[in-house]
């Protein structure tokens, strides 16, 4: 509902378009290190500090949030590159059939095979205060009959109708959507893993 918001502001609140400018000529201008920082605050940062106030997070405070920043920060760059790997596939158009070729690809391929097992797996390790042998355990014993099903079906609640409207607007505001997006998602997947 919010993304939904954002995207109808966009396109139906003229006033609304000296912000929209302003934010796509800052990933017009930065690229990809404006995705990566904004991912990292908006995955990372924001999320990490509502958990921690709500005391979701009480040990190893320092390197739960050093985790965040750093797998969201790569996450921006990934999620950035493939955006822009799409726009070169099948244009930057924002007519229907452009954005279902991209909406399947991203959720039913992307999603499925890369984006969701490596936060997964990478969740899990943080569950596991970083503990290799541990996280090997936790991965054997529940990873493809609980965590993966859990955050596939969450990413696809979330993501799907999300990335729907993200694929609506002009790629250099694609990714800032994405991240509004993205801090509500990091707190469900937290809930889900037992942040």
């Amino acid at each position: 509902m919010f993304a939904l918001s954002i995207v109808l502001l966009y396109f139906f609140y003229a006033p609304a378009q000296p912000t929209f400018d302003f934010i796509g000529a800052l990933k017009l201008k930065y690229s990809t290190s404006f995705a990566i920082i904004s991912t990292a605050i908006f995955g990372g940062l924001l999320p990490f500090v509502i958990l921690f106030l709500k005391k979701r997070v009480t040990t190893h405070v320092i390197s739960h949030l050093l985790f965040n920043i750093l797998l969201w920060a790569f996450m921006g760059w990934l999620i950035d590159s493939f955006y822009q790997l799409q726009a070169f596939i099948f244009g930057e158009g924002v007519d229907l059939t452009t954005i279902v070729k991209k909406t399947l690809l991203d959720q039913f391929v992307f999603s499925v095979f890369i984006t969701s097992p490596f936060i997964t797996a990478m969740y899990v390790w943080r569950e596991s205060n970083f503990n290799g042998q541990k996280t090997r355990n936790e991965l054997r014993v529940s990873f493809f009959k609980e965590k993966l099903p859990a955050t596939i079906f969450s990413t696809w609640i979330v993501w799907l109708p999300a990335v729907t409207l993200i694929y609506s607007m002009p790629l250099t505001l694609q990714l800032p959507l994405f991240n509004l997006v993205l801090c509500f998602f990091v707190l469900l997947i937290s809930a889900l893993n037992k942040d």
